[in-house]
């Protein structure tokens, strides 16, 4: 079937212990398009970064073998390494974590990032973190449009970034093609009933900088591992204004936490989701 989307698999929605064959073949059983990457803030992860060369071309020949292709990547590592951060070894980390995972993303052909849309994470929002993050955003855009890498701020759970609206402050700040949008369904819903708004509208902010879109499920005040259709976000009405603002590429990020079923799970994701797209992405 020729559709109009493509719909990928969060990597964290399989068991981290299967090979990398396993977790493409268990994306294209499950009936998704890609894989988006995870380099999270575990040593195991952010490790990924110092692949060699040959441990990258190997990764893009599975890839091809099995036909499903990473194209995107959650950068979450930034948790641990903000690049706002007051102390400068933390802060220098992290804007070489950025510069590892742009490169990283170039070699796979990786087409765009998420990024975490946190000035700092395990330490008090101030101004002068706000100051040092805007600081080296500015950087780390310049170095995205060197490698030709798309970066888009997550919406997250705490009030420093969580609807489209304060990410879009940062956008037009910065004002470079290379800064967009990569909304997270669930958090804006959150954040949406939080602050008694409409998320069509803080959609709507985003017109012409949002270019995907993950698709989680949650309830107010619960960020993670609800499984969908037991949560109050609204699918239909997220995607359908999605899809009018230009978006043509969906995540469903859900967790593998060790389920049996993991595959029936992750297929029963791709069906749902798979249902209201094609309905609504026409």
């Amino acid at each position: 079937m020729n559709r109009q989307y493509k719909l990928g698999m969060y990597e964290k929605a399989v068991p981290k212990e299967l090979s990398w064959k396993e977790k493409f073949e268990a994306a294209k059983t499950a009936g998704f398009d890609f894989i988006e990457l995870s380099v999270d803030e575990t040593d195991e992860k952010l490790a990924r970064l110092c692949w060699t060369q040959e441990e990258r071309r190997d990764l893009l020949r599975i890839a091809e073998d099995c036909g499903m292709p990473l194209r995107s990547m959650c950068l979450s590592g930034h948790r641990k390494y903000p690049i706002g951060s007051a102390d400068k070894a933390t802060r220098e980390r992290g804007m070489e974590i950025m510069e590892q995972a742009l490169a990283l993303a170039a070699d796979l052909g990786i087409r765009m990032i998420q990024l975490a849309g946190y000035d700092v994470y395990y330490e008090d929002s101030t101004e002068e973190t706000r100051a040092l993050f805007e600081k080296n955003l500015h950087i780390a855009t310049e170095l995205a449009a060197r490698y030709g890498v798309i970066m888009g701020f997550e919406t997250m759970e705490t009030p420093f970034m969580n609807t489209v609206e304060k990410a879009m402050s940062f956008v037009d700040m910065v004002n470079l093609p290379y800064l967009q949008v990569y909304p997270d369904l669930g958090n804006i819903t959150n954040a949406a009933v939080e602050y008694g708004t409409r998320v069509a509208d803080d959609l709507e902010t985003g017109r012409g900088h949002l270019i995907a879109m993950h698709l989680k499920e949650t309830v107010p005040g619960v960020f993670r591992e609800v499984p969908f259709g037991t949560g109050h976000v609204d699918f239909d009405a997220g995607i359908r204004k999605a899809w009018m603002l230009g978006v043509r590429r969906f995540v469903t990020e859900f967790w593998y936490t060790g389920e049996s079923n993991w595959r029936e799970i992750a297929a029963e994701a791709c069906a749902m989701m798979r249902g209201k797209l094609d309905v609504l992405c026409k």
